[in-house]
């Protein structure tokens, strides 16, 4: 539900958040909590996609909304990233940091695995690929 990562050929995420509410309201849904999960801080596309149009879609259906913040200027997110910068430093020197997770699961890998996503556009083509994963090259024309 938002914009896509890429060139302007790159389509983007579906459904449209505003769609999809439409669809949560005909579903019988009494509210809902709009998440821009894939943005750290607030800015002109979380500001303007769900303050703006997915609050007036809301309004004019009658669906309750509420907007969760993003990690933003948070300490504790910002002293995470520090923390991370600072390992990934490290690791780059040839160090080997100790790697801190906060919750039950263990930290993750500096850098994605080939295929660590799934596309779900196009299953033979990861949505995030690490860095050995190469474009492969078109099948000649028959």
């Amino acid at each position: 539900y938002c914009s896509r990562s890429g060139p302007p050929t790159q389509p983007w995420l579906e459904p449209d958040v505003n769609d999809f509410v439409r669809e949560l309201k005909d579903a019988g849904t009494s509210g809902v909590v709009i998440s821009p999960i894939g943005f750290i801080s607030d800015h002109m596309e979380v500001a303007f996609d769900l303050d703006t149009e997915a609050r007036e879609t809301c309004d004019e259906i009658g669906l309750p909304m509420e907007r969760a913040g993003t990690a933003g200027t948070a300490p504790a997110f910002v002293e995470g990233l520090v923390d991370l910068v600072l390992e990934r430093i490290a690791t780059e020197e040839g160090q080997d940091p100790p790697r801190v997770a906060v919750g039950s699961m263990e930290a993750s890998w500096d850098v994605c695995p080939v295929a660590c996503c799934v596309n779900l556009r196009t299953p033979d083509k990861p949505a995030a690929c690490g860095q050995d994963w190469v474009e492969p090259t078109p099948a000649p024309a028959a």
